[in-house]
């Protein structure tokens, strides 16, 4: 089975051709970042008029191998949230439309069960990658996300934990902007990172508390604000380089010290890292450090398959399809997860509900 995958969730717009056993056939991204870099960050409404542009070329180019074309899928799959609406609609109805005139099954997928199940995707030109058997505690960490997740099958995900404010990406490209490094701000600051001292400046860790799983990097971003305003930003390049560091350095140790954590407190020796952030160099080096001393296996999928593609989704997709599932053409997208809930957990990973008004 070939499922065409389809995402538009934010600001990357991107068609992929995988099998049901997750061997990647085609794998297509537009970025956005040019569009966006004159901003510090993404703007809705050109995210959705670059992603009406880009989509059917970006489909053309999946199947430009496959000489039968369209012919070639079996089935359809596409992001339907979380995410921009006006950017998930592209994407839907695109998919709809396909779904529809070739009368094939159409899937709507979580964009973070993707993620989730990035790590199983295969792609033979950089070798077949060993993948965690389930359960296993999975940390998904972006631009726009920050949580733990006990994942136990394909249709058994739990959230344990997640940040109660901004993500991990979403700080770096507001430390980046803050800093005039451009954007997006994660990869610029990882690579001045690697040439600084992450005990040169102090930065408070946040949500210190062995107590507790939750995430939380307002308060870091405050700091560097503080900082740039007291001190100023650095001049010399290693100056530069020192304050990256450092700053990255506070984010890495949080979510390998809460993913231990959540290892230990759900029992299990496996831990897989993904989402965008997940290609941060950074935390790849410290999470295989921490994980070899507490005897816990690390997975973290190849870049290309940590930043948002269509191959995960289509992936995902093939799990449902192979078991008889399949979607109607009347599904909606939505801009945040239905069944995972933000708001503050309990140490056991319970919701504490608030109080409706």
């Amino acid at each position: 089975m070939r499922v065409l995958g389809i995402e538009s969730s934010c600001d990357e717009t991107a068609a992929a051709l995988v099998t049901e056993t997750g061997e990647v056939l085609a794998d297509v991204v537009a970025s956005q970042i040019a569009t966006h870099s004159p901003y510090g960050g993404i703007v809705p409404e050109l995210a959705s008029r670059a992603h009406m542009q880009a989509v059917i070329p970006v489909i053309r180019q999946a199947l430009a191998d496959m000489p039968e074309g369209l012919d070639a899928v079996d089935a359809i799959a596409v992001t339907r949230g979380p995410g921009l609406v006006g950017s998930l609609l592209v994407g839907v109805q695109v998919a709809k439309a396909l779904a529809w005139s070739l009368d094939k099954p159409l899937v709507g997928v979580n964009h973070l069960d993707g993620h989730l199940f990035a790590v199983y995707l295969q792609r033979p030109a950089k070798g077949i990658s060993e993948v965690p058997r389930m359960p296993y505690i999975g940390l998904l960490v972006s631009g726009g996300h920050s949580a733990l997740y006990r994942v136990d099958s394909f249709d058994d995900i739990s959230l344990i934990a997640q940040t109660r404010d901004d993500a991990a990406g979403e700080a770096f490209d507001k430390a980046a902007k803050l800093l005039g490094l451009g954007y997006p701000g994660g990869p610029i600051i990882d690579k001045l990172a690697a040439q600084g001292d992450p005990g040169a400046v102090r930065f408070p860790m946040p949500m210190a508390s062995r107590k507790t799983l939750e995430f939380s990097f307002s308060g870091l971003k405050t700091s560097l604000a503080r900082y740039v305003q007291t001190q100023g930003v650095p001049e010399d390049e290693q100056g530069l380089a020192d304050l990256c560091a450092s700053f990255q350095g506070v984010i890495v140790e949080s979510l390998v010290r809460k993913s231990l954590l959540a290892c230990a407190r759900e029992s299990l020796d496996q831990l897989v890292i993904t989402g965008g952030v997940a290609a941060n160099r950074g935390l790849r080096a410290r999470a295989r450090e921490a994980c070899e001393k507490q005897g816990i296996r690390v997975f973290v999928p190849p870049p290309i398959s940590c930043t948002d593609n269509a191959a995960m989704i289509a992936m995902a997709a093939a799990r449902r399809l192979t078991a008889g599932e399949r979607d109607d053409l009347s599904f909606a997208v939505y801009s945040r997860d239905p069944e995972r809930r933000r708001g503050r957990f309990r140490p056991d990973g319970t919701l504490v509900e608030r109080a409706r008004k």
